[in-house]
């Protein structure tokens, strides 16, 4: 595991075993959810996501994981964009499998980072998050597999229901799994999940440079 700092952000790195600087791998850029802020970089080192994804055998992935040192992701956008662009010039990166999950805080950013920045993503994974449900059309080609649970009182259900229908209504192609007995906490089961990563790797990034925004009419929405 390797701490490094672009602008602002600090963020950690793991590579797979064996890894090779003259070899790519599929990426995987995680945002952890609020209670993970502070400028502690040692907080996300005992971030589940971290301790789940040692569980599993033969992962394949660089996972890199930026510090949210203040208030919400939302705070940090400027330079949570550079980071993207960073990580798809990365020389050990396949920039046709560049993935992004995050949880509660991060799967708010998750949903609005895939949707400003649809052409870097091959798949997403947003976690008991929402987003604005009317932009979802840009994900017309970034596949979506979202989680939540049923009795989340943090953030409800229908913000990933809203959002995986709006994708859908586009075109797109979401799925929503609802863990019945849930709380807030979706993300244990979805990161001890080998299904869920396995799904991202059957992607490859087919959106290019395309983007769809039909609400540009300031007389019809503001």
């Amino acid at each position: 595991m390797q701490e490094l700092q672009l602008g602002k952000l600090r963020y950690l790195v793991t590579f797979p075993e064996g890894f090779s600087d003259e070899k790519r791998y599929p990426v995987i850029l995680c945002l952890h959810g609020a209670g993970s802020r502070g400028s502690d970089i040692r907080a996300l080192i005992s971030n589940p996501f971290f301790k789940l994804i040692e569980k599993h055998e033969r992962f394949p992935f660089v996972c890199i994981a930026p510090l949210c040192s203040e208030n919400t992701w939302f705070d940090l956008w400027e330079h949570l964009e550079k980071l993207v662009v960073e990580i798809a010039g990365l020389p050990f990166a396949d920039q046709n499998r560049i993935y992004l999950m995050g949880a509660s805080m991060g799967g708010y950013a998750t949903w609005q980072l895939a949707m400003s920045m649809p052409r870097y993503f091959a798949a997403i994974v947003p976690i008991c998050g929402g987003g604005m449900y009317w932009n979802a059309e840009r994900l017309v080609n970034v596949p979506v597999w979202a989680f939540h649970g049923a009795k989340d009182p943090v953030v409800l259900l229908e913000e990933s229901v809203k959002m995986v229908e709006a994708v859908n209504r586009s075109g797109g192609k979401a799925k929503l799994t609802v863990y019945p007995e849930n709380g807030h906490d979706a993300w244990s089961d979805t990161y001890s999940d080998p299904n869920v990563f396995l799904w991202l790797l059957q992607h490859r990034c087919e959106n290019g440079n395309a983007c769809v925004d039909n609400y540009n009419c300031s007389d019809l929405y503001g």
